[in-house]
């Protein structure tokens, strides 16, 4: 059993590195620090990779970084429902497959059931077929816990075979075709020039996020105050203070840097939707991709470290064993986190199948294995009960620049999958070689 160094006296504390001492202050986790340098490299060295070698240098554009977002959005989404599975010791292979599922079954309701009952355009449409994407997603997750958590059948062979059935299914579904086009107004959850809120809506979140950060550093002080927990120096709060409001505010900045395609801007003017004389750069802000994302994020952050279920789920991954006699019902549990990842996953299908403006059969396909290596390269060990959702959602950030670096360079198919293959072994190799050096 490793040793915690708080423990070990003043002369530890003063032989400590002042690098060592800042984290120690900040409570800020190394490997969070490791995987933002490591994402800094990789757009650092995709962008001089493409200006030295390819003669255009197009990573770290707020073009590419917006787009990289949005496209970061549906991975991301899952992979924090991910951390939920793999922490408590399982897995979940079947997640791009439920995800076909649920595109094409939301499809069906958008373009050949709901119209003829509601009427073409109705308002309703895309709020039901969201409803029902996400309702189907949980219901699949549930059978799927129900077959692990009390048939007792390994999660490895039920979201396996949830990974060829639920593909079958979406293949039978609509025999093969794509559905398209979607309703106009999911099509917004998708993103691109419509799927934005705009500038002064974007300022508004950020500002919205400051008082947030804000407030939850003092609540946090003021809670260990309150049950005279050691609270973090006063030049540490700071810090952390201006650190989060500087992110957020440089996000803001970074989106509203990204205007509307000049030819959509002349077509709206065109058609009447703006004024004569608009100036043509129109900010798209926030893309709604990123913002669910984010509200995902938060919330599941909530979930997993301010409730009751969140300190059941890091019981089990530490010992199910020891959680089973402290009376927590793991079977229970077990069903509910896989019907909560199949509920984001429905989620993500309205934001992969809205950004598509269709529903294709090969759509989620390959997408387990990027969620999985997201949460993995984020810090959630295999081993179980250790995981965080930020850091899953970082992971997926690091996963899709991968991917949208290697395009623009024009690495072929083959190469990227042989560059995520290879991420994910060396993930799992440091998440080993931390928990070596932990015990």
């Amino acid at each position: 059993m490793s040793e915690n160094p708080a423990n070990k006296g003043p002369a530890l504390a003063e032989n400590e590195g002042a690098f060592t001492k800042f984290l120690r202050a900040t409570e800020i986790d190394s490997r969070l620090l490791g995987m933002v340098g490591a994402l800094l490299l990789i757009w650092i060295g995709f962008h001089l990779y493409g200006g030295l070698v390819k003669g255009f240098a197009a990573f770290l554009t707020p073009r590419n970084l917006w787009n990289l977002s949005v496209q970061t959005a549906s991975i991301g989404v899952m992979a924090t429902g991910m951390v939920l599975v793999i922490v408590t010791r399982h897995i979940d292979l079947s997640v791009g497959s439920v995800l076909g599922f649920c595109a094409m079954f939301m499809a069906i309701m958008q373009v050949w059931i709901l119209p003829d009952i509601l009427g073409l355009g109705h308002p309703m449409i895309w709020v039901i077929a969201v409803l029902s994407g996400i309702l189907v997603g949980a219901i699949i997750g549930a059978f799927h816990g129900y077959l692990i958590a009390y048939l007792g059948i390994p999660a490895f062979i039920v979201t396996l075979g949830g990974l060829l059935v639920w593909r079958g299914a979406a293949f039978m579904l609509a025999r093969g075709e794509t559905i398209s086009p979607v309703d106009q107004t999911f099509a917004k959850l998708g993103g691109g020039p419509y799927g934005a809120i705009g500038e002064t809506a974007s300022w508004m979140v950020g500002i919205l996020a400051c008082i947030g950060i804000l407030f939850s550093l003092w609540q946090s002080r003021r809670q260990r105050l309150r049950f005279q927990f050691p609270t973090r120096p006063m030049w540490a709060e700071a810090f952390l203070a201006i650190v989060g409001c500087s992110l957020v505010i440089g996000f803001v900045l970074l989106v509203n840097s990204h205007p509307w395609p000049k030819g959509i801007v002349k077509k709206e003017i065109a058609a009447g939707n703006l004024e004569p004389g608009t100036d043509l750069f129109i900010s798209h802000g926030f893309a709604i991709p990123v913002l669910i994302m984010l509200g995902v994020g938060i919330a599941m952050t909530f979930l997993a470290t301010r409730t009751r279920f969140g300190r059941y789920v890091f019981a089990i991954g530490g010992n199910p064993e020891a959680a089973e006699l402290a009376g927590i019902n793991v079977r229970w549990v077990t069903l509910k986190i896989f019907a909560l990842m199949g509920a984001l996953t429905g989620l993500s299908a309205v934001i992969a199948s809205a950004r598509l403006n269709s529903a294709t059969n090969a759509l989620g396909t390959f997408d387990e294995l990027y969620v999985i290596a997201a949460a993995v390269i984020g810090g959630t060990s295999l081993a179980g009960g250790l995981g965080t959702i930020y850091g899953a959602i970082l992971g997926a950030v690091v996963m899709q620049s991968l991917q949208t670096g290697m395009v623009l360079i024009g690495f072929d198919a083959a190469i990227q999958q042989m560059v995520v293959g290879t991420v994910l072994v060396l993930a799992v190799f440091l998440d080993t070689l931390y928990r070596r050096r932990s015990n």
